[in-house]
């Protein structure tokens, strides 16, 4: 039962980066300012690497990861919002789908962490993302500032 909870968890956790970092992808592709885009490539391949990692806890724990193409198939809440792309301040609208993306993944992550036990090594690396997942909030809010 314990080790189902812990796939359930990471996989959850695996679809969101995946989520997130195709998110990010999109949004790249409509952004307009250097520093915007050159930001939005580096947390798309910040993204990359976390799913990357969880890819590789699940395997250890001999469960198959969820599948990129998998997950794209399926018919989910985007985690970009298409609003934003429409809207007239393209990229100032982009920065607040990143923000709102960012602090519903943070949540998540508080909250698998808070309710769930994980082994060690998972732990640190859920941690790490979590820490890295705060930077990002920090860094939109920055850039915000500057557009």
């Amino acid at each position: 039962k314990n080790h189902k909870v812990l796939v359930n968890n990471l996989q959850e956790l695996l679809k969101k980066n995946y989520d997130a970092e195709k998110g990010y992808k999109q949004a790249l592709e409509d952004a307009e300012d250097i520093r915007l885009r050159e930001f939005l490539k580096k947390k798309a391949i910040q993204r990359n690497r976390f799913a990357t990692e969880l890819d590789l806890q699940l395997r250890e724990l001999n469960a198959v990861p969820v599948d990129v193409g998998s997950v794209a198939a399926e018919i989910h809440r985007s985690w970009m919002d298409l609003k934003a792309i429409l809207s007239t301040n393209r990229d100032e609208s982009l920065l607040e789908e990143c923000l709102r993306g960012e602090n519903f993944s943070k949540k998540e992550y508080q909250e698998k962490l808070s309710n769930h036990r994980f082994p060690p090594s998972v732990l640190e690396i859920l941690q790490n993302q979590l820490v890295d997942i705060s930077e990002t909030i920090n860094e939109i809010e920055v850039l915000q500032k500057m557009l």
